[in-house]
């Protein structure tokens, strides 16, 4: 797992607004990036839709939220519509920043192990710092947790 008080990688990914997405244009703002299986799943689906009702309340501290999985920019604009989700998704098919991140890895599932996405979330600060980082997510109630750690960290 990328370790906290190191500098974030940097990435250029397809994003759901139609551009690339770059986050070292993302200085001067908190980020919130989280790594998440798959589209329309329900784990994915739960904790997105928890990020999207919260976007308010982040958007209020000047800090911005993308999720990154390997899906193609058109699941994610499926994905997007359906649930009416406000901020943008972003495409890493290659894997190059799931594997930067180093969030690629083996996972198991019904006693069978295959590499997959392990869902993390990363917390930068305005200078590109990682400030905290959560490995093996349980979506409940995350979103909630992410905020209220990004209040008491701010």
């Amino acid at each position: 797992m990328i370790k906290e008080q190191t500098k974030a990688p940097d990435f250029t990914l397809p994003s759901t607004n139609g551009e690339k997405q770059k986050l070292k244009d993302l200085l001067g703002k908190y980020v919130v990036i989280y790594f998440y299986p798959k589209d329309d799943t329900p784990g994915c689906t739960i904790e997105t839709n928890d990020f999207n009702k919260l976007l308010p309340k982040f958007k209020k501290l000047n800090c911005e939220i993308f999720g990154i999985s390997k899906d193609t920019i058109k699941s994610h604009d499926k994905f997007r519509e359906k649930f009416k989700i406000k901020f943008d998704l972003l495409s890493d098919e290659e894997k190059k920043v799931l594997k930067k991140y180093k969030v690629w890895g083996k996972k198991k599932f019904m006693g069978k192990e295959f590499m997959g996405i392990i869902r993390s979330t990363i917390l930068i600060d305005k200078k590109g710092k990682i400030i905290k980082v959560w490995d093996n997510v349980k979506v409940k109630d995350h979103a909630k947790e992410v905020l209220e750690t990004f209040k008491s960290l701010k």
